[in-house]
């Protein structure tokens, strides 16, 4: 064959392959194209998380407090004064019955590592049908319908630190730190809880676990196991 031929072969069997790898070229950037679609697609849809709308509310605010109930407010202050201060209510010791608690709070807590609120005064009282009743006192010393509570401290005691928790089961679990015997800051709370057995509230002796007996008179006050 003449080289004149063999080279017009050769050119159009070049343009030939050209023209396959244009087409295949052109195939596969279509391809990539529309995969890259498909996948951005799915990808709005499969978020971990869909943006939120600006038109959304924010989040809901934090509930208040109840509202302390006006009976309950007024058998406060019939108790400790105006200035008397509900801190717990409901059914306090789990015994069905609703109760209170309320303190005379000093305003301007001293500073000190023991943890609490200052207090002057504080009682628990108890709804019997309708009529209010006293059944725990801290003022000078700690008191039951009985009588002193153990462990209360000889000296009359100015102001307290008050602790209070709401166990599911025991109900109301107080400790009563007194802010200074005999220039000794370091002593420890006296615990007070519901004794549904005499169905009083009653100290506890060092391990929280015991109830104390009452006494009529203070020079007993640090007495046996109940």
């Amino acid at each position: 064959m003449p080289k004149s031929a063999e080279k017009a072969v050769i050119l159009m069997e070049y343009r030939v392959v050209g023209s396959r790898l244009k087409k295949d070229f052109a195939q596969n950037i279509f391809i990539v194209v529309l995969a890259a679609t498909a996948f951005g697609t799915l990808g709005v849809g499969c978020g971990t998380e869909a943006p939120k709308s600006a038109s959304e509310p924010a989040a809901q605010a934090k509930p208040a407090a109840p509202a302390i109930p006006e009976d309950i407010q007024d058998a406060a202050q019939h108790l400790l004064g105006s200035d008397a201060q509900v801190l717990l209510f409901g059914d306090l010791a789990k015994n069905g019955k609703r109760q209170f608690l309320a303190a005379n709070v000093v305003p301007k807590t001293p500073k000190n590592d023991v943890p609490g609120t200052v207090v002057t005064r504080a009682v628990v009282a108890q709804d019997d049908d309708g009529k209010w009743t006293e059944l725990l006192r801290c003022d000078e010393h700690l008191k039951n319908q009985k009588g002193y509570l153990g462990l209360t401290p000889l000296d009359s005691i100015n102001g307290w630190r008050l602790q209070y928790e709401q166990d599911p089961e025991k109900g109301l679990q107080l400790y009563f730190t007194p802010l200074k015997v005999n220039g000794d800051t370091h002593v420890l709370p006296v615990g007070v809880r519901w004794n549904p057995a005499t169905k009083h509230y009653q100290s506890l002796d060092a391990s929280y676990e015991h109830f104390l007996k009452e006494s009529t008179s203070l020079q007993n006050v640090r007495s046996t196991l109940r």
